[in-house]
């Protein structure tokens, strides 16, 4: 039986796929303040636009510095806007009232379901593997074989599944929508797209691995999938990615590294409506 929590009304998980950038305070450049300039019909006075657009510039410093006072990395950034979307019971810095999802511990998984689960994620890992490969963006191409891959491992879970007599079901209508939204997505927004790489990846070797190992043993599995294994030293397999996107980054406008940041409560949501499929 799913648990409670799978039939508390919320948004429909279609609005997670379709890239929506949040609409923007407008800066004034500072050479539309000269004098002599003409502000546009309804702009406000021009002290005024400079103290906004002052203010909106400390902003963007103050999130790039971190506790400590030392400069964030572009990684950390991204790592510090994920931990405001856990609740506070998650992190110290959780930002929300209410978890995306619920503690593990309350969850209910069933075999079926993780195999489901299982065929989802190999639908989208093959997916985000395959536009890294093709690299339509150049700097895509700074991503193929990190290591961190895991379309093979799923490959190798599934066929053990089915020799156990378990069927490999196709995947569900939340994982064809969500490769369908990433494949636009890294054609359309090359930075919204990294951050659910990053998400991707970085989630499923951190926390994942934790969520992994309970339902393991909810299950009686009595087997470690592929998928929370990697050959080599996992550590730094994410330090060569983390150095890789820092210096990608580097070379991105503050509204390009905006965007992808933008992007990563919608990344959340999308894995947590991936995992609602070992429930139903």
């Amino acid at each position: 039986m799913a648990p409670a929590w799978l039939s508390v009304a919320r948004a429909p998980s279609t609005t997670c796929f379709r890239p929506q950038p949040p609409a923007r305070r407008r800066v004034v450049p500072a050479a539309a303040l000269r004098r002599g300039t003409v502000a546009p019909a309804g702009a406000a006075p021009p002290r005024r636009r400079l103290v906004v657009a002052v203010a909106a510039a400390t902003e963007a410093a103050a999130a790039a510095v971190a506790d400590g006072g030392k400069k964030r990395t572009f990684v950390e950034e991204m790592r510090a806007v994920a931990m405001r979307l856990h609740s506070r019971e998650q992190s110290r810095h959780g930002e929300k009232e209410v978890p995306l999802e619920p503690p593990v511990a309350t969850w209910a998984p069933t075999v079926a379901g993780f195999v489901r689960f299982l065929a989802d994620n190999k639908l989208v890992f093959h997916t985000l593997e395959a536009i890294v490969a093709r690299a339509a963006v150049p700097w895509y191409a700074e991503f193929r074989d990190t290591g961190l891959e895991r379309s093979e491992a799923l490959e190798k879970d599934l066929e053990w599944f089915e020799q156990q007599g378990y069927t490999i079901p196709e995947p569900s209508a939340v994982a064809i929508a969500y490769a369908s939204f990433l494949e636009e997505l890294s054609e359309k927004e090359p930075q919204a797209f990294i951050n659910h790489f990053y998400n991707l990846y970085f989630g499923h070797s951190a926390g994942g691995v934790l969520i992994g190992k309970k339902i393991v043993e909810m299950t009686n599995l009595h087997k470690e999938p592929e998928f929370y294994r990697w050959e080599g030293n996992l550590s730094q397999l994410q330090q060569n990615v983390r150095d890789k996107l820092n210096q990608v980054a580097s070379a991105w406008s503050q509204e390009e590294k905006d965007r992808c940041l933008d992007e990563m409560e919608k990344s959340f949501i999308c894995s947590v409506d991936l995992r609602r499929h070992m429930f139903n």
